[in-house]
Order: structure tokens, then sequence, then C-alpha cells
């Protein structure tokens, strides 16, 4: 079961950091001008919700495997992709 759980936690991480790769790209494409900020926006704004369930998932499984170091330090980055969740609801 440990096997399973950090195997789809290395898969979760490689597309959290291949998202965040993505997130770099567009804004620096913004950043020189080969995007307006409204395109930019319509490219990220789809990509938050599977950021925030991929953060969520992974602290979850390690939560309910035991690892609690692991889940220590996964849980500052989920909970403030909940609160700005929250946030942005709150504000729209």
């Amino acid at each position: 079961m440990e096997a399973v759980v950090f195997v789809f936690s290395l898969l979760d991480c490689c597309a959290l950091v291949f998202l965040s790769v993505y997130f770099i790209i567009t804004l620096s494409d913004l950043e020189c001008d080969y995007i307006n900020a409204r395109s930019c926006c319509s490219k990220l704004n789809k990509w938050v919700i599977p950021e925030l369930i991929g953060h969520t998932i992974i602290t979850v499984l390690m939560l309910v495997s035991l690892h609690w170091f692991i889940f220590l330090l996964n849980l500052p980055v989920t909970t403030w992709n909940i609160y700005r969740m929250i946030l942005a609801l709150i504000n729209d």
C-alpha cells in the first residue's frame, strides 16, 4: 500500500511541478507582452482548481497512510491554496 501511495504522490508532484513551470512561462509571456492580461488570466485560471485538488490529494493521502512528517510538510501549502480559493470566491 505504501508503494502505491508514494508512486501516486510522485506522479502528482510531477504534474504540480509541470503546472508551476507552465504558470511561470505564461507569466513570462505576459511580462514580455507576447500575450495580453486577459488572455493570461484565462489561461491560468482554468488550472487553479486542479492545482488545489492535486495538493489536497497528496495531503490527504499522507494523512490516511500515517506519514505524519510528509503530511505536516504539505499541510501549509494546501492550507494556503484553500485560503486563496476561499478569498477568491468571497471577492467574486
